[in-house]
């Protein structure tokens, strides 16, 4: 079992830019990839950005490409996503991921921290 406590949620306006935080715990010698989701009212959860825990491979959605950046701390077992030229379209709850080594899907969430932007 891996646990997941994110952090770093908040309001912010049009422009701005905040960094959530996601520390794992638990079975963390498992960890594959780990990455960020987010949802928004009235609308599916979709992909936000993706880092695998051992190689330098990181991928996000088009969305979010040029704005976001996702990075690792192995040693803390913690990732990051630090959010710059945040739009009221990033409004969402940000969920952290973790894909276990034998597993094909994201198998452990976190509970979520709310991110809103104003305009």
């Amino acid at each position: 079992q891996v646990q997941l406590v994110e952090s770093g949620g908040g309001l912010v306006q049009t422009g701005g830019s905040l960094r959530l935080s996601c520390a794992a715990s638990g079975r963390t010698v498992s960890i594959d990839n780990m990455g960020w989701f987010r949802q928004a009212p009235g609308k599916e959860r979709e992909f936000v950005a993706r880092i695998s825990w051992r190689l330098p491979i990181t991928s996000y959605a088009d969305s979010v490409k040029g704005r976001f950046t996702i990075s690792r701390d192995n040693a803390k077992n913690t990732v990051a996503l630090q959010m710059n030229n945040l739009k009221p379209e990033d409004t969402a709850v940000y969920y952290c991921v973790v894909q276990s080594m034998d597993s094909t899907m994201y198998d452990y969430w976190g509970q979520g921290t709310q991110v809103t932007v104003s305009s």
